[in-house]
């Protein structure tokens, strides 16, 4: 068995098809099968089976695969040092983003990594925190920006800053309901009120639920709605209000559009974390993008960009990590 043909079954199981495999990897389809048939002949066992569904691993094939993986993350990483560790970072580095988080990091990130490190292709997947959460367990990226930490033996979470949860609500006041006096509000009050908030499997509506089970007093929730445009133009129309970042509202408040308030007894926060695998080395490349998105991360707090947020101070290492 060699690494050509570790790289095709992982290949052949992450498409879940022999076809896509052949075509991602410019190889016949014959001598793929052909290349399985002397694995599982080495081996002595069924590695892969057909199912309605594709090309699934079996139990032993699952084995196979999760070791394929390291080999050829540790024989990549071998390769790179052997070609000098010291010389300019190159290659692929993929980084996974919430759409939120994405949407003031990326570019900056994008400009910086350019400069910096010009032979780096950087490639950054947006999604849902759950999708990406999946990616990074299943080596599909390299790093990620969370909202909440990985619990993961595997994974290595790092708190990066920390950014505020306010209450916001129409400019003008809604019909029936006294809007709350100007300054910080209690939570007991904001529970009260009728609120617009992402749907229950949403990591913000988890933290929010969080922390009304924890002080027994459950948000009176009217509307469900994943979109953060689509909660801010409801609460606009006068439908209701809503929990949300200061930086996801800074606009419209400053517009006039919307209003806004500090929210205390509890102040409401939630932190963001910086992910990687800690049960497999890292390439030079992926270390150096790693620490300069936390620069970029920590210069979007110090400039005042990412509005509402602070700095959380720097893990001594990975011993630490969640």
């Amino acid at each position: 068995m060699d690494l050509r043909q570790l790289r095709y079954f992982v290949a052949i199981v992450e498409n879940g098809s022999f076809s896509k495999a052949a075509a991602m990897l410019n190889v016949a389809q014959p001598a793929l099968s052909l290349h399985v048939r002397n694995m599982e002949a080495d081996l002595g066992t069924q590695l892969l089976f057909r199912s309605p569904h594709g090309v699934l691993p079996t139990e032993a094939g699952e084995i196979l695969l999760r070791n394929a993986r390291v080999i050829i993350d540790q024989f990549a990483v071998a390769a790179e040092e052997i070609r000098g560790h010291e010389a300019e970072p190159t290659g692929e580095v993929r980084l996974g983003l919430p759409g939120t988080i994405s949407q003031i990091l990326s570019v900056p990130l994008i400009i910086a990594a350019k400069k910096r490190y010009p032979r780096i292709k950087l490639t950054i997947a947006e999604a849902m925190s759950g999708f990406i959460t999946e990616w990074i367990r299943e080596n599909k990226i390299d790093l990620a920006v969370l909202y909440i930490p990985v619990q993961d033996r595997t994974l290595a979470s790092h708190p990066v800053l920390t950014e505020e949860l306010c209450l916001l609500g129409p400019a003008n006041a809604m019909q029936g309901i006294k809007p709350p006096s100007d300054g910080p509000i209690a939570y007991k009050q904001v529970a009260q009120l009728p609120l617009i908030l992402p749907s229950v499997n949403h990591g913000l509506r988890e933290l929010l639920e969080g922390v009304a089970g924890t002080s027994s007093m459950p948000l009176n929730t009217i509307i469900d709605v994943d979109s953060y445009g689509n909660i801010k133009e409801l609460v606009e129309e006068g439908m209701g209000y809503s929990i949300l970042p200061f930086n996801a509202i800074a606009r419209e408040v400053q517009d006039g559009r919307l209003r806004y308030w500090p929210i205390r007894k509890p102040e409401l926060q939630r932190d963001v974390y910086l992910v990687h695998a800690s049960d497999r080395p890292m390439p030079n490349a992926v270390t150096v993008i790693e620490a300069l998105c936390r620069e970029t991360l920590l210069d979007l707090v110090d400039t005042g960009r990412w509005r509402g947020a602070r700095a959380l101070p720097e893990p001594a290492s990975d011993n630490a990590a969640i």
